[in-house]
């Protein structure tokens, strides 16, 4: 499906600059991210810090950024518009640089390769000044689960 017919990508572009406290990914509502842009096959979002993403040092939690970066990459992947829903089968993570509480992170999702079974994607958490907190790659893998849109 490409982009001027996808009414999924149509949603989340309706969706720029709202919360994502409506999502249909209940993890995603808790990360309550802010969605940026919304382009076929990228897709970019604000996260703010909260208390409960970080570790006992104040600052993200390596677990709440992969999420961050799972749950991105898992809604970008829907936004492609295919019939059948998609998994992830691996998250390779690269923790670079620290995100206190309180500050507000922009998290990329983007697809490398489009296969037919198989959907490589990669993602980034970026601070206000420009640093790469976390860095990923991912492989998702489509599943029999139909899809409704």
């Amino acid at each position: 499906m490409n982009n001027i017919t996808n009414p999924r990508l149509d949603f989340f572009r309706s969706q720029v600059g709202q919360t994502m406290s409506g999502s249909i990914s209940p993890f995603g509502r808790w990360l309550n991210g802010t969605i940026r842009v919304a382009d076929y096959g990228r897709l970019v979002a604000d996260f703010m810090i909260r208390e409960e993403m970080t570790n006992p040092a104040g600052v993200l939690h390596g677990g709440a950024g992969a999420a961050i970066l799972d749950d991105l990459v898992g809604a970008m992947v829907f936004t492609l518009g295919r019939e059948y829903a998609y998994t992830s089968v691996n998250l390779t993570l690269d923790f670079l640089h620290a995100a206190r509480l309180g500050e507000v992170v922009t998290a990329t999702a983007e697809v490398i390769r489009e296969g037919k079974n198989i959907v490589h994607c990669e993602g980034r958490i970026v601070a206000a000044n420009g640093k790469i907190i976390t860095k990923c790659a991912t492989n998702l893998i489509q599943t029999s689960v139909k899809l409704a849109l």
